[in-house]
């Protein structure tokens, strides 16, 4: 705060700002010229987004399906239908003779799945291990148990960290990345898809595993115990499992007695005085466990326990004489439609279906074809399919088949109606014996877009880069102080900014060294072998420059001329845009054009830099860092000398002060 004049009785203040106004104006001149550097470096970034994105679609442009796209028909689309992929062979193939079509084998159970007969009911959601399923299933007790481990590094050895109760390979489960290993019980029997396990949870593969595979392993354990935190407000506690079968408790030191059968058993606990008290309820198929009100007990309930389990295995043949098969758990409560939801998630290659109108099942290959010539696509083992499923006396309603037929007078065969030939898929939907013709050729439209859509783009940045290196330019119009923006309304701040920013890539050297290359590329014929010298130009094949400079080489197309080229020899027109020969002359317009874009955008990143580059990795950058500290010395100066000003006014003041002091002195003395 400065409070100037009091003696004087001018307006110090104004004097001077107005005084700064004058020593202010090169610093003004500073940011102006900065802030036309920050513009020209702005458009020498936008001029880069347009080159990227120019240079990836040259990328794209670069593949020859872009030049071999293919269309097929087919005489008789009931029949055959066919699909080509680009780059395909411009070939026809003759198919006859449709003996059989592949299909997948599917087997149906014996008879009605009676799963509850109450009231004559067939209940798919009924637990399992309620004693009305007929026939009763000779349940196993123990605990069905997962761990997963991770492979630091690769190896072939690898260890559960525990004991298991069993190495029966109906018992266990071991999958890598999702893959099903067979379990075996020696080690001399390993193989790539097999795995050795031990009693002490080592497993053993007969290779290496990758680093980061993922190791599933499904085991039963004799017991399970959970440790439970009981508090003064605890009403209920929930176990880890249900369908519990043998349970013991321990609260603290004491054992708890606990009803030996039933779906509610209570739970009791024996006084010092040898009296016995109820204090809760189990529930062994949900594993809940309910206190009685006003039982306030507080400390840990170890509870231990087993379940009702047992096992079925599916498998099925896959090509190359290999067999993919798992075996699958079932807990007592689960009901036949978990079981089916099992089933069908595994990549065992067979899917379970229960019909509610025949109340039947049946059991179908995911995949058609016959892999196995000795007998039966699929294989089953375990109570649950054979006895209680039914499947034991199973008929094979369709066979696991191949699709037999003629193509091009070679008879063959496939696992699947649908086949690949040199890029053409065909899917065969009947069978027959005439000839079906599918033939595959040139999709010279399709080609013709192509093109058209790379000269649109070529002459989308050519229109962008022009009009930049041709603004006009408005030397009268420089950027605004902030003085000068005060005084101006948003609209004229607006056009004032277009004007000065216009033309500050004006004739700009690499932009119009990158236009004059790219006319050259586009100009120059591609010598080369692959290349027929009746189209070895853009000319020859109806692209031409525009006849307005103005537009700085914009293409046209001759769109008779150009489809003509395509259909008489699609091969040239492919060399002729991605040729990657040696020799600049050699080259591709595509490959040519690629060069010229990528060198343009390496000299503006080196100019300008991107979003990324700090000021010293650019040159305009550099020149921005030296302007700032210019400012900033000059900022300094104008406070020093500001502060002159004040000191000369103040030195002013005090003479006048002065001054009037003695004035006022002398006047008393003479008056």
């Amino acid at each position: 705060m400065r409070i100037g004049g009091l003696a004087s009785g001018m307006d110090i203040d104004q004097l001077v700002k107005d005084l700064m106004k004058a020593e202010r104006m090169p610093l003004d001149k500073m940011k102006q010229r900065r802030q036309k550097v920050e513009w020209q470096r702005d458009d020498y970034r936008s001029m880069y987004t347009q080159m990227y994105d120019f240079r990836a679609e040259l990328t794209k442009l670069k593949y020859s399906n872009n030049y071999r796209a293919r269309q097929v028909s087919s005489a008789d689309e009931s029949k055959v239908s066919a699909t080509v992929a680009s780059g395909a062979n411009a070939s026809s193939y003759s198919i006859s003779n449709v003996e059989k079509l592949a299909s997948a084998e599917t087997i149906v159970n014996g008879g009605k799945v009676e799963l509850n007969k109450t009231a004559g009911l067939y209940d798919q959601t009924s637990k399992l291990v309620d004693p009305s399923v007929d026939p009763s299933i000779d349940w196993k007790t123990g605990v069905i148990e997962s761990k997963t481990i991770t492979v630091g590094s690769a190896g072939k050895v690898f260890s559960l960290g525990q004991e298991i109760s069993s190495t029966d390979a109906s018992e266990l489960v071991v999958k890598v990345d999702g893959k099903s290993y067979k379990v075996v019980t020696d080690s001399n029997d390993l193989t790539d898809n097999t795995v050795f396990v031990k009693s002490d949870g080592t497993l053993e593969f007969n290779k290496d595993l990758a680093t980061n595979s993922t190791i599933k392993v499904d085991y039963i354990a004799n017991t399970k115990t959970e440790t439970l935190s009981l508090t003064k407000d605890s009403t209920s506690l929930q176990l880890q499992r249900n369908s519990l079968k043998d349970v013991t408790m321990k609260f603290g030191d004491k054992e708890l007695i606990i009803s030996s059968t039933g779906t509610e058993r209570d739970i009791q606990m024996e006084l010092e005085n040898g009296d016995k008290i109820t204090i809760g309820t189990l529930n062994a198929d949900t594993g809940l466990i309910t206190l009685k009100e006003g039982q306030s007990l507080e400390g840990g309930l170890e509870v231990t326990y087993n379940q009702n389990y047992t096992t079925f295995s599916v498998g099925a043949h896959t090509g190359e004489g290999q067999v993919s098969s798992e075996t699958f758990f079932v807990q007592g409560n689960d009901s036949m439609d978990s079981v089916i939801k099992k089933v069908n998630a595994s990549n065992v290659g067979a899917s379970l279906m229960y019909d509610d109108f025949s109340k039947q099942m049946t059991l179908m290959r995911t995949d058609t074809g016959d892999f196995n010539k000795s007998g039966n696509e699929m294989f089953f083992s375990g109570a649950l399919m054979e006895d209680v499923f039914k499947f034991n006396n199973s008929t094979i309603t369709t066979a696991g088949q191949n699709a037999e037929f003629t193509i091009n007078g070679l008879k063959t065969e496939r696992s699947s109606n649908n086949f690949t030939m040199n890029g053409v898929t065909f899917t065969l939907k009947q069978t027959f014996t005439d000839e079906v013709k599918v033939n595959a050729s040139n999709d010279s439209e399709k080609v013709f877009e192509n093109i058209v859509s790379f000269v649109n783009k070529y002459n989308e940045l050519i229109e962008k880069v022009q009009s930049k290196t041709t603004e006009n330019v408005y030397r009268k119009y420089q950027p605004l102080t902030d003085e000068e923006r005060e005084g101006l309304s948003e609209k004229q701040q607006e056009l004032w900014d277009e004007k000065a920013k216009s033309g500050l890539l004006r004739r700009d050297p690499i932009l119009t060294s990158a236009l004059s290359e790219m006319r050259v590329d586009l100009s120059m014929a591609v010598k080369d072998d692959s290349v027929s010298s009746l189209y070895n130009s853009l000319a020859k094949i109806g692209i031409t420059t525009t006849s307005n400079y103005m537009e700085g080489g914009k293409l046209t197309i001759d769109e008779n001329k150009l489809k003509e080229a395509i259909e008489k020899d699609p091969a040239a027109v492919e060399s002729l845009f991605i040729s990657n020969g040696t020799g600049e002359s050699q080259q591709g317009v595509i490959h040519r054009l690629y060069e010229t874009t990528n060198n343009a955008m390496e000299k503006i990143r080196t100019k300008a830099g991107n979003k990324y580059s700090t000021n010293q990795q650019y040159s305009l950058g550099k020149n921005l860092d030296t302007m700032n500290k210019q400012i900033a010395r000059f900022e300094d100066r104008l406070v020093q000398v500001e502060q002159r000003y004040w000191n000369q006014f103040t030195a002013m003041e005090k003479a006048i002060q002065r001054a009037n002091e003695q004035s006022a002195y002398l006047m008393n003395a003479f008056a």
